[in-house]
């Protein structure tokens, strides 16, 4: 179940990122994420107000997203629900949140590896290049990882 969550989680932020390219959208949305994170440590009613004007900012697209999420996680989850459990499923999905928001750390997440996913966090916060540069290394390493190899590095 925490897997299905993460995968329809990933695909929202995929669709909302992709709405918000060609925007110089990318930019803000580090500031943003910076500030989120040092609002969240300072006060959580500030977050609530960072959150409430990216809202009002943006909340056509986060609807948009919302709208498109919904069918998509709904497809995917019908169509290929019993086989996300599957170690090559798995392997599959780990690689595409790997390139797509590896920078982030949420293919760790999606495999269990919490401790890791929040360092990769804490590199995003701190030094974008270098956790997108080992997002794309996991990547690859899952690309070319066997089987038996991949399933042992999971939780």
């Amino acid at each position: 179940m925490p897997r299905k969550i993460i995968l329809v989680t990933a695909i929202f932020f995929v669709i909302l990122i992709a709405l918000t390219l060609g925007e110089t959208v990318f930019a803000q949305l580090l500031a943003w994420l910076s500030d989120l994170t040092g609002l969240l440590i300072r006060n959580v009613d500030e977050l609530r107000r960072a959150l409430l004007a990216y809202l009002q900012t943006n909340g056509g697209k986060v609807l948009l997203a919302l709208v498109l999420t919904i069918p998509i996680s709904l497809w995917i989850l019908r169509s290929h629900g019993q086989s996300l459990g599957q170690p090559a499923t798995q392997r599959r999905i780990a690689i595409v949140l790997a390139v797509l928001l590896g920078w982030l750390g949420i293919h760790r997440f999606y495999l269990g590896q919490v401790g890791w996913g929040l360092l990769y966090m804490f590199l995003a916060w701190i030094f974008m290049p270098l956790s997108a540069l080992l997002g794309l290394i996991d990547a690859v390493r899952y690309v070319f990882m066997d089987e038996d190899t991949f399933a042992s590095t999971q939780l």
